[in-house]
């Protein structure tokens, strides 16, 4: 262990040499000596120069180009280097364990050394040599904390529980990092859920929306009202810096217009907010869904008697409504290859299994047979009113009872024509799919649904319009797939299928959906 200590130091101070010089000049010359640039030293990625020249930024091909001056670095035993900055539930475990498995794929050793406090990182060396190739340095905090790093050129990529806010996409675009919250910027690595939970043995089994964010907000502080005991409520969350806290204000207290009350007690640790919940027979808390531990998790609900479990397969399709997905944020400038190659790992399905394993909900799609779509159907036949309705459902039925519903979901930001993060992500991700053929001869429908709320005819159109503008975001971006080997369809059947009450706003956004079902 000592060894690989002292390798560690050894490249970090290697690696804080290269740094210091970075604010030092070099001259790029090209092999015929025909063209000659000078400009601050940037960055090497073992194949690129970055410098800043008066004609700008410059990326410049090492092949072809002989460098001089004392920030220069060595082409031959060049060490990529990486900085990841963020959230604490994204990297204690999930990257850690993605990275391990990048390198055991790769034929490199991984070896794991703590630097400091919250901080540690792996070195890379090939498995056949023992030569060092990548150094991967951690700092787990929270989704601020690595906003912050990345703005003040401390790290290359942040790990982020919520999407990066207006603030920081302007602070970015004003520091150089590019546009952060396009697709190529953004990438979900894998999902979570916020999951309101209480100890086992509270009689209270599930909770609206609507009455959770009373309970968060103090407006609802007795569990009589709840059907529970006559009991005080007590709140508990994480801390209000971690993105758990920061996404339950945005998916549960902003949209009650309302604010946590002061009396909140607060965790630094997902596992230390479950376990005091598990303990206190009076408490409620909201978990993450990767990290429960003894607690109970409650149903989301409404008075419309439908109700959703946070489970896999509603958290990957996104029907249950405080699905929050797990983000990583790259800025426009070129990472080392090894890095790259990393994140184009974290999409393959061998890292889709390292996620589900270390208790995070992967993004590989499923098919789910009619047979195992619990009470969807059965909500179906309850809200069919009148004789346009009962067609409507004989039509769905006839429709769909051959086919599968592929986990793979759509949905729209609250008020808004834009894909929410996650259907952004999942409309990479298949098509991804399509180019690689993997449903070649296949057939493929997107399926349009809408709440309950205005004329049928209208709900039916919207949602036709909606299946469509999916269908052609995935087409367009699935630029090398022979579209001509799958039949891919449209199709709407609008408030026919709902998964939650449309008496308020959440219910409403979750009926408002485009699945893809598959045959």
């Amino acid at each position: 262990m000592h060894i690989w200590r002292a390798a560690i130091f050894a490249a970090l101070f290697i690696l804080g040499i290269v740094s210091s010089a970075f604010a030092q000049d070099i001259t790029l010359r090209s092999r015929d000596g025909a063209i000659e640039l000078t400009g601050t030293f940037l960055g090497f990625d073992g194949e690129f120069y970055r410098i800043d020249t008066k004609f700008g930024e410059l990326t410049v091909d090492s092949s072809g180009v002989l460098c001089d001056g004392p920030s220069c670095p060595s082409l031959t035993d060049y060490v990529a280097e990486l900085s990841v900055s963020g959230s604490a539930t994204v990297g204690s475990v999930l990257m850690p364990a993605l990275l391990e498995s990048f390198a055991l794929r790769n034929g490199l050793n991984a070896k794991r050394q703590t630097i400091g406090e919250n901080r540690f990182a792996y070195i890379l060396s090939d498995t056949r040599s023992g030569k060092m190739v990548g150094i991967f340095t951690f700092r787990v905090t929270n989704t601020d904390e690595g906003f912050a790093d990345l703005l003040a050129g401390e790290a290359d990529i942040v790990m982020s529980l919520r999407e990066i806010r207006p603030s920081e996409i302007a602070l970015a675009r004003e520091a150089g990092l590019g546009n952060l919250e396009t697709p190529n910027r953004a990438r979900v690595l894998a999902l979570d859920a916020l999951v309101p939970v209480v100890a086992a043995n509270n009689p209270v089994n599930k909770i609206s929306l609507t009455d959770l964010a009373r309970v968060l907000s103090g407006k609802l502080s007795n569990w009589r009202e709840l059907g529970g005991p006559d009991a005080p409520v007590t709140v508990h969350v994480r801390d209000a810096n971690s993105g758990l806290s920061q996404e339950l204000e945005d998916k549960i207290l902003h949209p009650a217009q309302t604010t946590l009350t002061a009396s909140a007690e607060r965790y630094n640790t997902n596992a230390k907010l479950a376990d005091a919940v598990a303990r206190d027979p009076f408490g409620i808390g909201i978990a993450s869904f990767s990290d429960i531990g003894n607690a109970k998790p409650l149903l989301i609900g409404g008075n419309c008697g439908f109700s959703l479990r946070a489970a896999r397969r509603s958290i990957k399709t996104e029907d249950f409504p405080l699905t929050a997905p797990m983000f990583l944020y790259v800025p426009a400038r070129r990472l080392p290859a090894l890095a790259r190659e990393f994140l184009t790992f974290t999409r393959t399905p061998p890292a889709q299994i390292v996620i589900r394993r270390a208790g995070f909900v992967d993004q590989a799609p499923e098919e789910i047979p009619v047979d195992l779509q619990g009470n969807r159907f059965t909500n179906a036949v309850l809200v069919t009113d009148g004789d346009n309705s009962l067609k409507e459902l004989k039509r769905l039925t006839r429709t769909l009872s051959e086919m599968r519903r592929l986990t793979t979901s759509f949905r729209f930001e609250t008020g808004s024509t834009r894909l929410d993060a996650q259907s952004r992500s999942n409309v990479q991700q298949l098509a991804r799919s399509l180019e690689a053929g993997i449903y070649d001869g296949r057939k493929l429908v997107f399926v349009g649904f809408s709440d309950g709320v205005g004329p049928a005819q209208g709900n039916l159109t919207i949602a036709r319009k909606r299946a469509e503008t999916v269908r052609r975001a995935v087409e367009q971006t699935a630029e090398t797939a022979d579209l001509d080997q799958i039949e891919v369809l449209t199709d709407a059947f609008g408030e026919a299928m709902p998964m939650a009450c449309d008496e308020t706003s959440w219910g409403r956004q979750v009926n408002r959906r485009v699945e893809v079902w598959v045959r």
